[in-house]
């Protein structure tokens, strides 16, 4: 046999299976020496040597004979892959196999990753271990693999016969835990036992910030861990924390089980026990969650919470919430008994799901003071919220020519003061695309003819309002109102002089109406009546509008070396016009008194989903002017001293109207608005006012007599407001989110501080950072301290009726700093300068070490005065070790 020296070494045997795991390796290195007849290569060292039994080899005579011998199935279950960076060597004398330096062997399932690989084809036995670099430090720790399941030792020495392997210093992960053991023993596939082992879940398994040490485990990979005497390690400090025996389930799969309930104390309900339960492992597709809270004066509790996904489909969640409340004892002067309901479901398609067709959901209904009387849950800014609103809506799209565009959607709207529900249930919209009759074939569209365009709009509406006692029973359902609108917009946009744009439209609409009104006067009660009737009314109504713009563009330069080099002005005036003719012909009369002499008029359509026709006539003028102000200024951070853009006003409005048909106050209020942003577009600052150009008599109403001429100045200023809102931190970074107070209907931001759901404390009270260098550093930050702050300033005056008066006038701010790593502040608060009071205000702090954390909570003043404090780890599985302890808000109940 011819050796050859090359520069990789690579092993591959492809044989058919037949029986299990390593304990076959041993005939792989026999074949190594002498396989001639599998025709494979093997690589030697130049001084290596080799001496073959002459008896091992084929015998050319007895081929005919070994020909006749009925042929043994391949023992080997599959491709065995040997590699070494440096060299691989077999001694016959020993009867060992060694790879050196980055060596692996893999075999079915089973891979082998070590420094040094030493395999006793005599004993069955393999040695796996480190090298030593020049500096003398271990490298190149064994990785041993099966299937999931990874171990890495220091060294281990594994039976191939019997499938038992010794091993130092294991480490190994199990879901969310990791085991470290100072010798494990491997009995088989499925059982191991380790001696003075330390389970954590620590990402750090060699310095974790706590473990529980163990003197004897049992474990069984994916299905359990036994342990004995243990004993809970914090900082690599015994704790008098101890527990005789523990038994952890394991498993890469849900499981259904129970959920622990937590004790506590409340001021109006007792004591209680909340978020105990069951959780029910379905399927992987979807879950269910059933909680329930008792609290020792009778209140309880119920929810049900269910996740649902199918890749590349959809995903959603949904949640019901009911909460049978008690305040005081029965006797009491201050019982208050009050059932609430909270329903949330969202779902959301996947883009890959269809194509011309979409399903969404959003979903959030119930009670109007569910939020705020809720015991439950502490969601400090949900309780604050004002309105609940849903959307369930389906659309489809037709590819055809023109398209044909299909949607159906159920809306809510829920005034959590007033308690009034606005629904639609549903909404029918359908369109056909925009087509161009006059437009020649090759699609080129020029001028006034060829750009005249139609389309078809219908839209169909069942619209309920309602109020909360009312919620779905037979009087709301009788109230609704339902109706259909066709439009039929006809539009064309064309250019004259070269630098003016036209536009020119008109619209014709119909609506149908199943529910009318007719007035009349009754004698017998003496009062107006408006009585509703049911049938099938329409009418129609048309307008024309036109408008012509331009846009003009003007620069100021001061010079390529000035710091501001040029400020561009773009202004953008239109001239719109407007008419639309009276409908007199949809309007009656009816006597207002019981002589009948006088009258009025009505149309039978007030009130409708789609409004009335309109008795007056309306011929408009309308003026508009729209300006944009942007600097170019000299970059500082430029190295080769170029200029960048810097917006200064991204716009400044102003419109008015004049109507033709009006016999006095032709002219409309100029209004007046304007934004930019500051600061690396950090601070955003939005201004608006209203300039009347009439006087006011003295009662306060508006005559015909322009303000300049009764003594006063052009325009009289009868509204201001103005809205700033900065964010702004150390370090740049993106917008934080408050996503379980948007999904209650409040806004993103935490002005109104941060939601804790008290369900699951493990919860960070702080947006968790991605696990880098920078964030793992362990030393003092000195000056450079992460923090970060955002504020809203809002201000609006009125001087309407020469009242001169503040309306309202506010500041609210919320921040938070990082006093050490993994050491956080956060406050927010603000002042409601008008009330002369603060607002809602909460402080925030947390300890957090990665595999566990440490939080505190407090409402200190206010409707929802509440602390919370925790300490616990972070880990779902060991999620009952903790300290959780907090005072509830005393809701008020209405």
């Amino acid at each position: 046999m011819n050796l050859q020296k090359v520069s990789q070494i690579s092993t591959k045997i492809a044989l058919k299976a037949l029986h299990t795991k390593l304990n076959h390796i041993v005939l792989l290195v026999i074949l190594l020496t002498i396989g001639n007849s599998f025709g494979f290569a093997q690589e030697f060292k130049a001084t290596d040597t080799l001496k073959l039994s002459s008896g091992l080899l084929e015998n050319p005579k007895n081929k005919k004979a070994n020909d006749s011998i009925k042929k043994k199935k391949n023992i080997l279950e599959g491709i065995v892959k040997m590699n070494a960076k440096d060299y691989e060597k077999i001694d016959q004398k020993k009867k060992q196999l060694t790879l050196y330096n980055e060596a692996s062997i893999k075999y079915t399932d089973f891979d082998i990753k070590a420094g040094i690989i030493i395999y006793d084809y005599e004993k069955k036995l393999v040695y796996a271990g480190r090298l030593k670099d020049t500096a003398g430090n271990y490298i190149q720790r064994p990785v041993f693999t099966q299937g999931s399941n990874v171990v890495e030792p220091d060294s281990l020495v594994y039976n191939n016969s019997t499938g038992k392997a010794l091993i130092w210093n294991s480490r190994t992960k199990q879901g969310e835990m990791n085991i470290k053991a100072e010798i494990a023993k491997r009995e088989n596939d499925s059982v191991v036992f380790m001696k003075s082992a330390r389970i954590t879940t620590a990402k750090d398994i060699d310095d974790p910030e706590y473990y529980f040490y163990v003197t004897k485990v049992k474990f069984v990979p994916k299905k359990k861990v036994v342990i004995g005497p243990t004993n809970l390690v914090i900082a690599n400090v015994p704790t008098p924390l101890f527990l005789p025996f523990a038994y952890f389930p394991m498993s890469e799969k849900s499981t259904s089980g129970f959920i622990v309930p937590t004790p506590g104390q409340n001021n109006r309900q007792g004591y209680f026990l909340q978020n105990g339960g069951y959780y029910f492992a379905l399927s992987e597709y979807y879950d269910l969650a059933i909680l329930g809270d008792y609290y020792t004066n009778g209140s309880y509790g119920l929810r049900a919470e269910s996740s649902y996904a199918k890749r590349y489909k959809f995903n959603g969640r949904f949640n019901f919430r009911y909460e049978n409340n008690i305040q005081s004892e029965k006797g009491f002067p201050d019982y208050v008994k009050s059932n609430q309901y909270n329903i949330q479901w969202s779902h959301s398609q996947d883009s890959k799901a269809a194509a011309n067709s979409r399903f969404s959901a959003s979903v959030n209904l119930g009670s109007s003071k569910y939020f705020r009387q809720s015991v439950n849950m502490n969601n400090v800014g949900s309780t604050l919220n004002n309105n609940l609103s849903s959307s369930i809506s389906y659309s489809k799209t037709f590819p055809t020519i023109p398209q044909v565009n299909l949607s159906l959607s159920a809306t809510h709207s829920q005034n959590t003061n007033t308690e009034q529900i606005d629904m639609t249930l549903p909404t029918f919209q359908a369109s056909v695309d925009r087509v161009f009759p006059f437009a020649p074939k090759d699609g080129i569209k020029k001028g006034f003819f060829k750009n005249i365009n139609l389309q078809y709009n219908v839209r169909g509406e069942n619209r309920i309002r309602t109020a909360d006692s009312l919620f779905f029973k037979p009087q709301m359902f009788r109230d609704a109102k339902t109706g259909f609108q066709h439009s039929i917009p006809i539009n064309t946009n064309f250019k004259i002089f070269k630098y003016f744009s036209v536009s020119m439209g008109a619209a014709y609409n119909e609506v149908w109406a199943f529910n009318t009104i007719k007035k009349y006067f009754n004698s017998i009660e003496n009062s107006l009546v408006a009585e509703d009737e049911r049938g099938f009314e329409t009418f129609r109504t048309y307008n024309f509008s036109a408008g012509i713009g331009t846009t003009i563009y003007g620069t100021f330069n001061f010079g390529e070396d000035k710091k501001i080099q040029a400020i561009r002005h773009v202004i953008r005036p239109n001239i719109s016009y407007g008419y639309t003719p009276s409908f007199e012909k949809y309007y009656d009369t009816y006597a207002i008194d019981a002589t009948g002499l006088t009258t009025a008029e009505y149309s039978k359509f007030e009130g409708g989903l789609f409004g009335s026709p309109g008795k007056s006539y309306s011929n408009n003028v309308g003026f508009s002017l729209s300006n944009t102000f942007e600097a170019k200024v000299l970059d500082k951070e430029s190295k080769k001293g170029e200029s960048k853009k810097v917006m200064l006003l991204n716009n400044l409005n102003f419109a008015t109207s004049y109507d033709i048909a009006a016999d006095s106050l032709r002219w409309s209020p100029v209004r007046m608005s304007g934004g930019t942003q500051l600061f690396k577009q950090k601070m955003n600052i939005n201004f608006g006012a209203t300039l009347d150009p009439y006087a006011i008599d003295n009662v306060g109403n508006r005559i015909n007599t322009f303000n300049i001429n009764n003594g006063g100045s052009l325009f009289r200023m009868t509204s201001a407001n103005l809205t700033l809102n900065y964010s702004f931190s150390s370090q740049d970074g993106e917008k934080k989110t408050n996503q379980q107070n948007q999904q209650n209907g409040g806004a993103g931001d935490d002005l109104f501080g941060r939601n804790t759901d008290l369900s699951d404390t493990r919860q960070s009270l702080f947006d968790k950072k991605e696990d880098t260098k920078e964030n793992k550093k362990t030393e003092w930050y000195s000056t450079k301290l992460p923090w970060d702050l955002r504020f809203a300033y809002s201000v609006t005056y009125n001087n309407s009726r020469r009242q001169d008066e503040i309306a309202s006038h506010s500041i609210m701010a919320s921040g938070d700093i990082e006093l050490a790593p993994r050491w956080k502040v956060g406050l927010s608060s603000g002042y409601d300068f008008k009330q002369q009071g603060v607002t809602f205000t909460q402080l925030r702090f947390e300890r957090d070490l990665e595999s566990w954390r440490m939080s505190f909570n407090w409402v200190p003043f206010g409707t929802n005065t509440y602390w919370g404090f925790f300490i616990g780890i972070s880990s779902g599985m060991l999620s009952d070790i903790k300290y959780d302890k907090r005072q509830l808000p005393d809701r008020v109940f209405q």
